[in-house]
């Protein structure tokens, strides 16, 4: 796995939600739902892909509101997995709400 340089994340970025923050070496987004149910199974969603692409991300969830953050451990940084997987949550997102 390759790490992406700033000139390549920033042309990544350009693709998904504009919610999505560069932070150091990951990416952040926050989610806000209708209720827990709602949040719950927005999350469930993502586990199920993130299984499947075997990328994982940092999460939390708070009642209605979900934060994700992507980045590549064996890089230290962000690399195109994380951007795919931003892509994936960006599709399931819409899909939830």
């Amino acid at each position: 796995m390759i790490r992406l340089n700033n000139k390549e994340i920033l042309e990544r970025l350009a693709f998904l939600d504009q919610s999505w923050e560069l932070k150091s070496d990951s990416i952040e987004r926050e989610f806000v739902f209708k209720d827990f149910v709602q949040a719950f199974a927005f999350m469930t969603s993502v586990a199920a892909n993130t299984e499947t692409l075997n990328h994982h991300p940092y999460w939390s969830n708070v009642y209605n509101k979900v934060t994700i953050t992507l980045s590549t451990h064996d890089v230290s940084g962000l690399t195109e997995l994380d951007f795919e997987l931003a892509s994936i949550i960006d599709k399931i997102n819409v899909t939830i709400k």
